[in-house]
């Protein structure tokens, strides 16, 4: 079962695929850190049953490997397979000889991916002062489009946030509306519904539009996913990594503390390894520092910080009429988080530790943890040097690879009974 995945990214959705059997013939993704991302997990499940898994170990722990000689662990088929280009009329014929050539006879069942959420966010709208109208990224599903028609595959998969819902084009006409009529006319009828990532078992309260396509004009195909309420709170993927100050941790090997609990592992998050990575949390002023307990404080007493409350000397900004819930703890007894997504590249003061003595925001880990991501999966940025901001972004755009799974799961049945 081969497929390809558009606007990538990280790969989370890629992730839970490939947990079912799928086999990825190419990643296309126009960011480099991403890039990076998608070839050293490509390396991971190509090593992960050999040998040289103790080379991407070594890598992971910053233990005197470098990335190229990671690459060379890869056969060049494997290395060709993320192509790093931005897809649109200008590229388009490229990657497609691209992938022709990495498909070779292979069909392709299966087409997945999203473009960037930011032109159909109600957030992305709410912050553009022309409410995202004229970006070019409104119509990248013109693009995902041409390669349903030029590839044919049996099912694709769209993930895209819920503002999709309400995003109107200059004309007034939905682009939801637009998407299902363009996809039609190319051969396929398009089913969706919302899906939340806490009925998966990933502790976030992520909301997200799933769309499937089905060959054909017959209707009533959109699957029953698999639900899981594993009964756990956040604390879950807290308690067990080390903590930190602000600025203390290390991109590199994280040893756990005692867990005696079965989420960490049932979820894949804890993969076998004895150690973490990624567990490094940005330094912060003296000033956020003390919004900081404040917000915990008063979070103890369950109320949240209303910006306009704080005093003047701790107030950064003009703006006091929204976002007033900037500062927000992530909370350890509830069974979910608030949805972590690409602005924690920025700042993360919406993401602040619920421990008042660690006195500081998430860290990528933490923040990859909230999303399913595995213990060992390493996200790089564009150059050599590890990146905390490019991790952020990664995974504040990604779709949990658990709930990515459980999708997959379904369409795995799906095309296996055909």
């Amino acid at each position: 079962m081969n497929f390809i995945d558009l606007f990538a990214g990280a790969g989370g959705l890629s992730e839970g695929f490939i947990r079912m059997g799928f086999n990825p013939i190419a990643h296309v993704e126009m960011d480099r850190a991403a890039c990076n991302t998608l070839l050293t997990r490509t390396v991971y499940h190509h090593v992960k049953n050999t040998s040289d898994f103790e080379k991407y170990v070594s890598y992971i722990k910053g233990e005197g490997i470098t990335r190229g000689e990671l690459y060379e662990l890869l056969p060049e088929e494997k290395r060709r397979s993320v192509i790093n280009l931005a897809i649109g009329d200008d590229t388009n014929e490229r990657i497609f000889r691209c992938i022709d050539e990495l498909k070779r006879d292979k069909s392709i069942d299966l087409i997945i991916g999203g473009p960037p959420c930011q032109a159909y966010s109600l957030v992305g709208r709410a912050r553009d002062k022309n409410r995202m109208k004229g970006d070019p990224r409104n119509y990248l599903f013109q693009q995902y489009a041409k390669y349903l028609e030029y590839y044919q595959p049996e099912y694709f998969v769209f993930e895209n946030v819920i503002g999709l819902l309400s995003a109107k084009a200059g004309n007034g006409e939905f682009y939801l509306k637009m998407m299902i009529d363009l996809f039609r006319k190319v051969g396929y009828i398009t089913e969706y519904k919302i899906q939340e990532a806490k009925s998966f078992g990933v502790l976030q309260n992520r909301k997200r539009i799933i769309l499937i396509g089905k060959k054909g004009n017959e209707g009533g195909f959109y699957p029953e996913f698999e639900k899981w309420n594993p009964h756990v709170t956040v604390a879950e993927v807290l308690n067990d990594l080390q903590p930190l100050q602000a600025g203390e941790g290390t991109f590199f090997a994280s040893k756990y503390r005692p867990y005696r609990g079965e989420y960490l592992f049932k979820s894949h998050i804890r993969n076998g390894l004895d150690f973490t990575i990624q567990h490094i949390a940005r330094p912060h002023t003296e000033q956020d520092k003390q919004i900081y307990r404040i917000a915990v404080e008063k979070w103890e007493k369950r109320e949240r910080l209303d910006y306009n409350e704080l005093s003047e000397d701790l107030k950064t900004h003009k703006n006091t009429d929204s976002f007033v819930d900037r500062f927000k703890v992530v909370v350890a007894d509830r069974p979910y988080s608030q949805t972590i997504v690409a602005h924690i590249s920025k700042d993360g003061h919406y993401y602040i530790h619920p421990d008042i003595e660690q006195n500081r925001s998430l860290t990528p880990r933490e923040a990859a943890r909230l999303q399913s991501f595995p213990d060992d999966f390493y996200f790089e940025g564009d150059t050599i040097k590890p990146s905390r901001t490019a991790a952020f972004k990664q995974i504040g755009n990604a779709v949990p690879p658990l709930m990515a799974e459980k999708i997959a799961m379904s369409i795995r049945q799906i095309l296996l009974n055909r």
